[in-house]
């Protein structure tokens, strides 16, 4: 799940990522703010989901992709829509407007 809050005064928006997956020990999301190399690790909740908070500019579209485990990587399905990559595969499209 994506969750995105505007703010009428700030030039950001506040993202939330949540993903629930079984048999996940670590998630992370890569791409965003076109960052392919640094990951932002999400936290595990009680309830065994993973979230994860992030700020990203307005006006502005982000490519990403889930890395579970260290190894599988996945699309989140709520996202804007998707893009073909360069490995014969798509990641998931972030729009903040």
């Amino acid at each position: 799940m994506v969750q995105k809050t505007y703010f009428k005064t700030k030039d950001y928006a506040k993202v939330k990522f949540s993903v629930s997956l079984e048999n996940a020990e670590t998630i992370e999301i890569l791409g965003l703010n076109s960052d392919w190399e640094n990951s932002v690790y999400m936290t595990r909740k009680k309830d065994g989901s993973f979230a994860a908070e992030v700020n990203l500019p307005k006006n502005s579209q982000h490519e990403f992709k889930y890395r579970v485990n260290a190894s599988e990587w996945i699309n989140e399905p709520e996202a804007d829509g998707e893009k073909a990559n360069d490995f014969g595969g798509s990641n998931s499209v972030l729009v903040i407007e």
